[in-house]
């Protein structure tokens, strides 16, 4: 059964076509009711009890959810196209915007994995006792409550909770699974009359918990630990945080579904090669700590994740890639929502890339109180905006929009976003992408009003592919047949390879670490290869050099050059005296004679400097024939043959 849109044009302050909805993002539609959360309540119970039924209201969601639960009939989604598309100054013109937005909706989304944390409410409370002795009275009775203070004047006797002395140090984990270490343990002794005693003080206790309530001062216990599943931080001075962070501990009980926000290859990683570190841009940029080597590669704490992306977005050679949903589904929408608005007679849509959270309610306002988007800006809502890199804002410029606005949220990783977004502009030009930090609806009304560019960069391609496929797709439809290397900002992850032939040995110790195969070698000859298309600009070539005789150079050649090796250094193979097979580099050779001739031990005569001259096959035969050699061992004795035997026997006879 196909799939039913069910309409509603909100007491008339929406103009529908519901004809134009219906042609260009091929669903079904009921008629345009006017009051279905009200007055037509019936009518939407009917519409429901059709089957496959998607509702164009989110702000009603729960009303219409209570009649599935009554008819037995589920819904199978909600697609709000009032506030992000009908509730606008300029009426029917956002006709074209409704059918992207609707056509997106009907995207099948790929299945997201899901983790399973278990909390058994095991909370340890951290702070000074007047603050958390009280919380820990009131959550006693629905969790298993442990408080740590550092010191104490009275224990109470309430022993319903257990109460620790001491200092917190190290912890880790997440939500079900947090490891905690005290330094100057004492633990309470409750034997004897009056007062509790402490035992002895010690340190390097380790305890576990499932949940940690930190009501103390200053910094958090781990980085970013606002996104920290199971770990609660308000401060001691506020009554109102205090109460809501007590509410919010006392409800982490039970089982959690927690997405895998991110996929890793680590094939594919470039973090390290024989010890030697290269990209570590994931590492530096993860907020929570989620991401940390594990030998050559990184590894990540799927608890720990709070899926912000950047490091999908930073990673050069796709080894992280996001996962909740999967990153080529995205650009599945892009191109989904600039064809479908073109379809339904639009020209040149601009996209609004949001999160969830505060973008998504600056929308709503936007629309309720003020002049709502413009009819020709889509909003694509994402789940994280830090994960809408390079690639995915040159992708929305080559799919057709002509410009891309990012509006920004209070908690966004700005700095990784802006770094995309001038890695973007290096290759796209200025003035097609902004960054709008705002927090005022009116505001945003005002900003997306402004001027912008009219007309996409280049004829609207399909994005496919990995992220640097289709950031070279996107970059050569822009740019077309670009004269030279567009150079990028430093640490981009595309570029190419500078050899400084003076030093450069040829000892292909860059060779055989470069973990794309870009740098390579020629068996038969002294050569120094390079395919720029697979340079990561991971710097483990530059950072293994003995002679730092590589430097990197950022830059995007979109010629077929880049495609193919070329040879970034060579010399004249050096020829063994003793058979003429070409073997090693001849300055090198040249050298080693020079320095060890006549001058070390090893070759003091001629004869044993000459075998520095011979390749490996030539070296053993003279070192085995050499005068004394250690390879020969004795003398072997000679084989007895039957006549020497019939002759000996006969000498003995006489």
């Amino acid at each position: 059964m196909p799939k039913r849109l069910i309409l509603c044009d909100c007491l008339g302050s929406q103009k529908i076509d519901k004809d134009s909805i219906e042609a260009s993002a091929g669903v079904q539609c009921s008629r345009v009711y006017t009051n279905l959360c009200v007055s037509q309540l019936d009518a939407a119970a009917a519409e429901i009890a059709k089957g496959n039924a998607i509702i164009a209201c989110q702000q009603e969601r729960e009303i219409f959810q209570e009649i599935t639960e009554e008819s037995g009939h589920d819904i199978l989604d909600f697609i709000d196209i009032r506030d992000r598309a009908g509730w606008t100054d300029e009426g029917q013109e956002a006709t074209p915007k409704m059918a992207a937005l609707v056509a997106d909706s009907l995207l099948e989304r790929p299945a997201t994995k899901l983790l399973d944390l278990h909390s058994e409410g095991r909370c340890l409370i951290v702070g000074d006792p007047e603050t958390v002795i009280p919380v820990a009275t009131q959550l006693a009775d629905s969790l298993a409550v442990t408080v740590l203070v550092e010191t104490i004047d009275e224990i109470p006797l309430d022993r319903r909770f257990e109460i620790v002395v001491g200092k917190l140090g190290l912890a880790s984990g997440a939500l079900g699974n947090f490891t905690v270490q005290i330094d100057a343990l004492q633990q309470v002794n409750p034997a004897g009359r009056g007062t509790f005693g402490l035992t002895e003080p010690r340190d390097g206790a380790h305890t576990e918990c499932d949940i940690i309530l930190d009501l103390r001062k200053g910094q958090t216990l781990f980085p970013a630990g606002h996104k920290r599943d199971g770990y609660v931080h308000a401060d001691p001075g506020d009554p109102l945080a205090v109460a809501r962070a007590t509410f919010e501990a006392s409800q982490l009980v039970g089982e959690f579904d927690k997405p895998f926000h991110i996929k890793l290859s680590q094939p594919l990683c470039a973090h390290s090669r024989a010890g030697i570190t290269g990209c570590s841009k994931c590492v530096d940029a993860c907020p929570t700590g989620a991401l940390s080597p594990d030998g050559e590669y990184v590894s990540v704490d799927a608890a720990v994740c709070a899926g912000c992306g950047a490091c999908s977005a930073l990673c050069p050679s796709g080894a992280i890639t996001y996962d909740a949903p999967a990153g080529e589904f995205l650009f599945r929408r892009l191109k989904t929502l600039s064809q479908t608005y073109e379809n339904a007679g639009g020209k040149n849509p601009r996209l609004l890339v949001h999160d969830s959270g505060h973008g998504a309610e600056m929308i709503a306002l936007c629309a309720r109180f003020d002049r709502g988007l413009p009819p020709d800006v889509i909003p694509l809502e994402t789940a994280t905006l830090a994960g809408f890199g390079h690639a995915e804002m040159l992708a929305a410029l080559a799919a057709g929009f002509p410009s891309v606005d990012i509006l920004l949220a209070p908690d966004s990783e700005r700095d990784i976003i802006e770094g995309e977004v001038a890695l973007a502009e290096a290759i796209a030009g200025t003035g097609r992408i902004r960054l709008l930090d705002l927090n005022d609806p009116q505001l945003l009304a005002d900003a997306l009003r402004e001027p912008a560019p009219l007309t996409p960069l280049c004829t609207p391609i399909l994005p496919m592919g990995s992220r640097r496929q289709i950031t070279r797709l996107a970059a050569s439809a822009i740019l077309g047949q670009a004269d030279a290397p567009v150079p990028l900002p430093p640490n981009a992850p595309y570029g190419a390879v500078v050899i400084n032939s003076d030093a450069c040995t040829l000892c292909l110790a860059c060779v055989s670490l470069c973990p794309t195969g870009a740098l390579g070698d020629n068996p038969d000859q002294p050569q120094l290869r390079f395919q720029e298309d697979a340079c990561l600009q991971c710097g483990i070539c530059r950072n293994a050099c003995p002679e730092k005789a590589i430097t990197l150079e950022p830059q995007l050649d979109l010629s077929d050059a880049a495609l193919a090796q070329r040879i970034l250094h060579e010399e004249e193979p050096f020829e063994c005296v003793e058979c003429g097979k070409p073997f090693g580099v001849k300055s090198t050779i040249d050298r080693i004679m020079d320095q060890l001739a006549g001058k070390h031990a090893m070759f003091a005569t001629s004869q044993s400097a000459r075998m520095i001259q011979m390749c490996d096959d030539c070296r053993v035969q003279a070192q085995y024939h050499s005068k004394d050699s250690p390879l020969r061992g004795a003398e072997r004795p000679q084989v007895m043959t039957t006549e020497d035997y019939l002759d000996g026997k006969k000498r003995r006879d006489h």
